[in-house]
C-alpha cells in the first residue's frame, strides 16, 4: 500500500534519528537482514546524444571521459566473473547512448548468453530506451533484470534532461515488465532538487512496483553543468534514504555512485537508515573502494543488524 500524503507529511516532521529508526525497523520487518551486492561494467563509453546534466558521457559537454565502442565479449565475461568472486549477485552491462540499436542488439545478446553460460551470476543491463521486442530478445538470451533510472521527480526532470522525457523513461520500464524482466530503477539526489522532489520520485517508483532501487548521490564531475554543485549535508542524505525505505518498504534499496565521497565516515549510517544493498567495484566513470574494503564493510553491517 502506497503511503498517503498525510502519512508522508507526518514522516517529514520527524527528527532524523527517529525517521532513521522507523526506516530500519521497516527494513528488518519487511526484508529481514538481507544485504545484496551488485556490480556494473561501463561496456560502451562516451558520445551520448542525451544532455543529462550530471553525466560526463554526454556529447553536449567537454569532459575527459574515455570514448570507446562496445568492449569485447571476453572482457565483459571476465568482469562478470570478477564481480561474482567479489560477492556480487547481479552484474549489469551498461552502455552509453540514447537507446538500443538494431546494430548493437546481436552483440549484446551474444554477450549476455556467454555470461549466463560461463558465470554463476544474474545478468542485468542498462542500455537506454528500449522496445518490448528488444527486451524480449535480451531476456531470451538470459537477461534477468533491466535497469532504467527515472533520475529525479517528474516535476524536476526537465531541469536535468531535455533530449527525452520522463514519460519515455516510464515507457521503457513498462516495456521491460511486459517483456517479463525484473526492473531496477532509481535516481540521483543532490541535483538541486527538493525533499518534495525526492518523495515524488519515490512515489513514482512505488506506483511502478519497482523492486530494486539504486540511490545515487551526485558526484559533481568536471565539465558537466553540475560540476559546481554543493554537496548535500549528511543529515539530508540520511533523511532521503529513510524516506525512500518507508515509501518503498519491500524494495532492495541500493547505495550506488557517490556513497563514499558524500557520506565519508557516515557510510554505515545509511544502512541504519534502511539501505540494504550497494554497488561494488566502481561506477561508470569513477572508481569505487576495493573489493576487500567492501567485503569487510558488509560484514560489519550484518553484525550491526544482529
Amino acid at each position: 500500500m502506497i503511503l498517503s500524503p498525510a502519512e508522508i507529511g507526518s514522516l517529514r516532521t520527524l527528527p532524523c534519528r527517529e525517521l532513521m529508526a522507523r526506516a530500519l525497523q521497516t527494513k528488518l520487518a519487511r526484508r529481514g537482514k538481507s544485504l545484496s551486492l551488485c556490480a556494473i561494467i561501463n561496456a560502451k563509453s562516451g558520445q551520448c546524444s542525451e544532455d543529462c546534466r550530471f553525466c560526463a558521457q554526454s556529447s553536449h559537454f567537454k569532459t575527459d571521459t574515455p570514448v570507446y565502442p562496445l568492449k569485447p565479449a571476453a572482457e565483459i565475461v571476465a568482469a562478470a566473473r570478477q564481480a561474482r568472486e567479489n560477492g556480487a549477485s547481479h552484474f549489469s552491462i551498461v552502455t552509453s547512448g540514447r537507446a538500443i540499436t538494431a546494430r548493437s542488439l546481436p552483440a549484446l545478446t551474444a554477450i549476455i548468453a556467454a555470461i549466463k553460460d560461463q558465470v554463476d551470476i544474474a545478468v542485468c543491463a542498462s542500455l537506454g530506451i528500449a522496445t518490448v521486442e528488444d527486451l524480449q530478445a535480451l531476456k531470451q538470451a538470459g537477461l534477468s533484470r533491466y535497469h532504467h533510472n527515472l533520475e529525479t521527480s517528474r516535476e524536476f526532470f526537465p531541469r536535468i534532461v531535455t533530449t527525452h522525457t520522463f514519460d519515455e523513461r516510464i515507457a521503457t520500464i513498462e516495456a521491460a515488465r511486459q517483456a517479463g524482466l525484473e526492473v531496477c530503477a532509481g535516481g540521483i539526489i543532490g541535483l538541486g532538487e527538493s525533499e518534495a522532489d525526492r518523495i515524488s520520485l519515490a512515489l513514482a517508483l512505488a506506483e511502478l512496483r519497482v523492486k530494486s532501487v539504486p540511490l545515487n548521490i551526485l558526484i559533481p564531475l568536471a565539465g558537466t553543468p553540475l560540476a559546481q554543485s554543493k554537496p548535500l549535508a549528511i543529515e539530508e542524505i540520511l533523511r532521503a534514504i529513510a524516506l525512500f525505505r518507508l515509501i518503498l518498504p519491500d524494495a532492495a534499496l541500493r547505495l550506488a555512485a557517490g556513497r563514499e565521497s558524500a557520506l565519508h565516515d557516515f557510510l554505515s549510517s545509511a544502512f541504519m537508515a534502511g539501505a540494504d544493498g550497494m554497488m561494488i567495484g566502481g561506477y561508470l566513470t569513477q572508481r569505487g573502494r576495493s573489493a576487500e574494503m567492501d567485503r569487510q564493510f558488509v560484514q560489519a553491517i550484518r553484525d550491526l543488524w544482529q
